[in-house]
């Protein structure tokens, strides 16, 4: 197997036959830095997303190379990042920029499937770099940022403005192997690059004025129901903060990312969107106009008691299991039936898949993102080959749907 060093960049020819440990150390014969290297199973590097040798030979079988333009001011990383990918057949680097303006001019020149992104660099900032993208050549692109207490902003941000995704730079002080990280950046490109190009734009959103409290509410006439995983921080950014403030509905959001980070996206909506936001909480009461974000580590469940609806919050039992978006729905279908809606976001896995048939059994409605539209198809595709679902809708249009069918009582 080839392997790069995460300090210089040097590639290394590594052999694991007959080697009976997990993982084997080397000395980087340029830096002098030692390199741990899992033991590959099957084909794949200790820890590496099953989804990511899934997409490699799908790829190999149509005979698509992704052509990838790396875009940051560090020629030492741009080297990293070039020799990452330098290992992948299907994955051909076409150009390097080191700056926004020079990525401007390169792209529509070399007409890149992606293009990976820093976010702080000189002459022009990621981000801006990120808005003229969308707005003169919509492509895929990935964001290398980190969802620190830092970052997270500017990594939100980049999602609204239309990344498709993010990722960190590999670094020693993240938690996962230096082998792990770069496939991780592998599967995001690779990811990006089935991403239909009608789904990348520039998400416009404005706060409106919350109401006073005391303002009288609209009765809340249906529930919805909304999981999301891997890709569905952008799928959400596009819909929450278009939904229109007064609809006389609740919304309950899985969302299937640590803990922290959920917090921290709670946070960034509350300020971008004119719906109320809240990070779900146990005994919390269901209210039309309010979206509550539940980490997908929780199970959340819905109980009424003394003629109000209390959300009930507690830790899953089985953290490393996927199971509470169908915990949330089977509750919320059998406390409210025909008054469920139930949706599937981006996601990897088939987590909801019995909790939305569970809705329509019970006479509600469901819908989908549409495949081509999400970073990773696994939790969508799930839902339509095995539910009858009533409405497929590409992420720019969800906000519309919501608001067209809640304002209907629906």
């Amino acid at each position: 197997m080839i392997i790069f060093c995460e300090e210089c960049g040097k590639k290394h020819n590594l052999s694991f036959n007959g080697v009976k440990q997990n993982t084997r150390k080397i000395l980087c014969q340029r830096c002098g830095d030692t390199i741990t290297v899992p033991k590959p199973v099957n084909g794949v590097t200790n820890g590496a997303p099953q989804e990511l040798d899934v997409n490699f030979r799908r790829l190999a079988k149509e005979k698509k190379r992704i052509k990838l333009l790396i875009v940051d001011d560090s020629k030492l990383i741009r080297r990293v990042i070039k020799g990452i990918f330098e290992s992948y057949e299907h994955i051909h680097i076409v150009g390097e920029a080191s700056n926004g303006v020079e990525a401007l001019e390169m792209i529509p020149r070399l007409d890149p499937d992606v293009i990976t992104l820093d976010v702080n660099m000189p002459v022009m900032s990621g981000l801006t770099t990120l808005k003229y993208i969308m707005i003169k050549y919509p492509k895929p692109t990935v964001m290398f940022s980190a969802l620190t207490q830092e970052g997270a902003t500017v990594t939100f941000d980049a999602l609204k403005f239309g990344a498709i995704d993010f990722i960190p730079k590999p670094s020693r002080t993240l938690n996962i192997t230096v082998e792990q990280q770069k496939a991780d950046i592998v599967n995001k490109v690779t990811l990006a690059a089935n991403v239909e190009i009608k789904s990348v734009r520039v998400v416009r959103s404005k706060k409106e004025v919350e109401p006073e409290d005391g303002t009288q509410r609209k009765p809340c006439q249906s529930i919805y129901a909304v999981g999301a995983g891997e890709g569905g921080y952008g799928s959400l950014l596009k819909m929450l903060p278009k939904l229109q403030p007064d609809l006389p509905a609740a919304f309950l959001i899985v969302v299937y990312a640590p803990a922290k980070h959920v917090d921290a996206f709670t946070s960034y909506l509350k300020s971008a969107s004119a719906i109320n936001i809240h990070r779900a909480r146990n005994n919390d009461a269901l209210k039309a106009g309010v979206c509550y974000i539940i980490c997908g580590t929780e199970y959340a469940t819905v109980e009424i008691e003394n003629g109000r609806a209390l959300l009930k919050v507690h830790p899953s039992p089985f953290p490393s299991r996927k199971g509470a978006i169908n915990m949330l729905m089977f509750s919320l279908a059998e406390k409210f039936a025909k008054r469920t809606v139930g949706m599937i976001l981006s996601g990897s896995g088939d987590d909801g898949v019995e909790g939305i048939n569970e809705i329509i059994r019970q006479g509600g409605k469901s819908i989908v993102q549409e495949p081509g539209t999400c970073l990773s198809k696994d939790m969508v595709q799930a839902a339509i080959n095995q539910c009858k679902i009533d409405m497929v809708v590409a992420d720019t249009q969800l906000a519309a749907k919501v608001n067209e069918l809640a304002l209907k009582g629906r």
